[in-house]
């Protein structure tokens, strides 16, 4: 099993390197299917905030427990005028059976194939493990990253960092 090293922005994964965005860049732009199969599109969001959760897998338990929380607030991020687009690696099959199960209002995107590749543009694809990292992006109205953290595996996300940066933002 790989472990990334994390050398500021610069994340070492199975021999290939990728470059974390940093606070202050344009966030990559990307279009991937939802939990029903329609796209996405990064830049359709410009004029508001939007948070990015990369996630490992569907059905696991860190997982589900850290967008289960995003559920269970999500009044804290309509209020901060941001759209939550989780992404995995899993299909679009998969997420669609998990936000049922769930009861997730938000986008669930399949980074299914080619495979990992919106979390190779964003610097936390574990290629060792064929899975996104947990990385959260909070990006502004205007396209630009404002917030950046990649936790450790196993290591859930604090939600309170999330409402510290949106409060940050202001409203769009």
């Amino acid at each position: 099993m790989t472990s990334g090293l994390s050398l500021g922005g610069l994340t070492v994964e199975a021999g290939v390197e990728t470059q974390v965005p940093a606070v202050g860049e344009s966030a990559p732009d990307f279009e991937l299917a939802n939990q029903y199969g329609e796209p996405v599109r990064l830049s359709s969001f410009r004029g508001q905030n939007v948070v990015l959760v990369f996630y490992p897998f569907a059905f696991s338990g860190i997982c589900t427990g850290e967008l289960c929380e995003i559920r269970d607030n999500l009044v804290a991020f309509d209020d901060a005028n941001a759209t939550v687009l989780a992404i995995s690696v899993d299909s679009k099959f998969s997420l669609r059976a998990y936000a049922e199960q769930e009861g997730y209002s938000f986008d669930l995107l399949a980074d299914f194939w080619p495979h990992g590749s919106v979390a190779g543009q964003y610097g936390v694809f574990d290629a060792g493990s064929g899975m996104a990292r947990r990385g959260t992006f909070i990006i502004d109205a205007a396209g630009i990253v404002r917030y950046v953290v990649v936790n450790p595996r196993g290591q859930a996300r604090d939600l309170a960092a999330y409402r510290d940066a949106l409060a940050g933002l202001g409203k769009a």
